[in-house]
Protein backbone atom coordinates (compact mmCIF):
# COMPACT_ATOMS: atom_id res chain seq x y z
CA UNK A 1 0.00 0.00 0.00
CA UNK A 2 1.86 3.53 -1.01
CA UNK A 3 2.18 6.02 1.84
CA UNK A 4 0.24 9.11 1.91
CA UNK A 5 3.65 10.65 0.45
CA UNK A 6 3.90 8.32 -2.42
CA UNK A 7 0.43 9.22 -3.55
CA UNK A 8 0.93 12.55 -3.83
CA UNK A 9 3.90 12.03 -5.83
CA UNK A 10 2.08 10.02 -8.03
CA UNK A 11 -0.64 11.98 -8.51
CA UNK A 12 1.87 14.93 -8.96
CA UNK A 13 3.66 13.27 -11.08
CA UNK A 14 0.66 11.76 -13.69
CA UNK A 15 -0.45 15.65 -13.61
CA UNK A 16 3.14 17.07 -14.81
CA UNK A 17 1.85 16.01 -18.49
CA UNK A 18 -0.11 18.48 -20.65
CA UNK A 19 -1.75 15.19 -22.46
CA UNK A 20 -2.46 14.22 -19.08
CA UNK A 21 -3.80 17.22 -17.74
CA UNK A 22 -6.18 17.28 -21.15
CA UNK A 23 -7.35 13.91 -20.73
CA UNK A 24 -8.76 14.88 -16.93
CA UNK A 25 -9.90 18.07 -17.96
CA UNK A 26 -11.98 16.26 -21.44
CA UNK A 27 -13.56 13.47 -18.93
CA UNK A 28 -14.24 15.98 -16.39
CA UNK A 29 -16.26 18.05 -19.08
CA UNK A 30 -17.51 15.56 -21.14
CA UNK A 31 -17.97 12.75 -18.52
CA UNK A 32 -17.59 9.07 -18.92
CA UNK A 33 -16.60 7.97 -22.20
CA UNK A 34 -14.48 5.07 -24.52
CA UNK A 35 -11.13 5.89 -25.15
CA UNK A 36 -11.43 6.01 -29.53
CA UNK A 37 -14.02 8.99 -28.89
CA UNK A 38 -11.57 10.63 -26.44
CA UNK A 39 -8.91 9.78 -28.69
CA UNK A 40 -10.79 11.65 -31.98
CA UNK A 41 -11.72 14.40 -29.05
CA UNK A 42 -7.97 15.44 -27.94
CA UNK A 43 -6.41 14.52 -31.55
CA UNK A 44 -3.97 11.65 -30.39
CA UNK A 45 -3.53 8.17 -31.27
CA UNK A 46 -4.93 5.41 -29.01
CA UNK A 47 -1.85 4.09 -28.02
CA UNK A 48 -0.62 6.98 -26.87
CA UNK A 49 -4.32 7.87 -25.03
CA UNK A 50 -3.89 4.29 -23.60
CA UNK A 51 0.05 5.11 -22.13
CA UNK A 52 -1.87 8.39 -20.36
CA UNK A 53 -4.67 6.80 -19.24
CA UNK A 54 -2.57 3.89 -17.61
CA UNK A 55 -0.26 6.36 -15.76
CA UNK A 56 -3.18 8.00 -14.40
CA UNK A 57 -5.08 5.06 -13.47
CA UNK A 58 -2.15 3.68 -11.70
CA UNK A 59 -2.68 7.28 -9.76
CA UNK A 60 -5.68 7.08 -8.73
CA UNK A 61 -7.07 10.08 -10.84
CA UNK A 62 -9.49 7.88 -12.98
CA UNK A 63 -11.17 4.65 -13.32
CA UNK A 64 -11.93 2.43 -16.21
CA UNK A 65 -14.64 -0.63 -16.93
CA UNK A 66 -14.78 -2.64 -19.90
CA UNK A 67 -18.34 -2.90 -21.26
CA UNK A 68 -19.95 -4.91 -24.11
CA UNK A 69 -22.03 -2.58 -26.88
CA UNK A 70 -25.12 -3.59 -28.20
CA UNK A 71 -23.27 -4.90 -31.19
CA UNK A 72 -21.03 -6.98 -29.26
CA UNK A 73 -18.06 -5.02 -29.29
CA UNK A 74 -15.60 -4.67 -26.23
CA UNK A 75 -15.11 -1.00 -25.10
CA UNK A 76 -12.94 0.63 -22.27
CA UNK A 77 -14.65 3.49 -21.04
CA UNK A 78 -13.12 5.65 -18.45
CA UNK A 79 -14.20 8.32 -16.36
CA UNK A 80 -12.69 10.87 -13.70
CA UNK A 81 -12.32 9.12 -10.03
CA UNK A 82 -13.34 11.60 -7.45
CA UNK A 83 -10.07 13.04 -5.80
CA UNK A 84 -8.22 16.36 -4.48
CA UNK A 85 -4.59 17.35 -3.86
CA UNK A 86 -4.18 20.44 -1.34
CA UNK A 87 -0.63 21.48 -1.89
CA UNK A 88 -0.08 23.63 1.01
CA UNK A 89 3.41 23.76 2.69
CA UNK A 90 2.06 22.09 6.00
CA UNK A 91 0.48 19.13 3.71
CA UNK A 92 3.69 19.13 1.61
CA UNK A 93 5.50 18.52 4.71
CA UNK A 94 3.07 15.93 6.50
CA UNK A 95 3.11 13.56 3.05
CA UNK A 96 6.81 14.04 2.79
CA UNK A 97 7.29 12.61 6.52
CA UNK A 98 5.57 9.62 4.97
CA UNK A 99 7.51 8.95 1.59
CA UNK A 100 9.00 4.94 1.49
CA UNK A 101 12.40 6.58 0.08
CA UNK A 102 13.71 10.21 1.74
CA UNK A 103 16.88 11.55 0.21
CA UNK A 104 19.24 12.31 3.04
CA UNK A 105 19.35 16.22 1.29
CA UNK A 106 15.85 16.54 3.37
CA UNK A 107 16.54 14.37 6.34
CA UNK A 108 16.02 16.51 9.75
CA UNK A 109 19.65 17.71 11.08
CA UNK A 110 20.42 15.42 13.64
CA UNK A 111 18.70 12.37 12.08
CA UNK A 112 20.96 9.21 12.75
CA UNK A 113 19.72 7.59 9.64
CA UNK A 114 21.21 10.52 7.05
Amino acid sequence: MPTEGDQVLDRLAALANPHRLRVVAALQVRGRTYVSQLARELGISRPLLHLHLRKLEEAGLVTSRLELSADGKALNYFEVAPFEIALTPSSIAKAAETLSVVPSSIKPEGDQHG
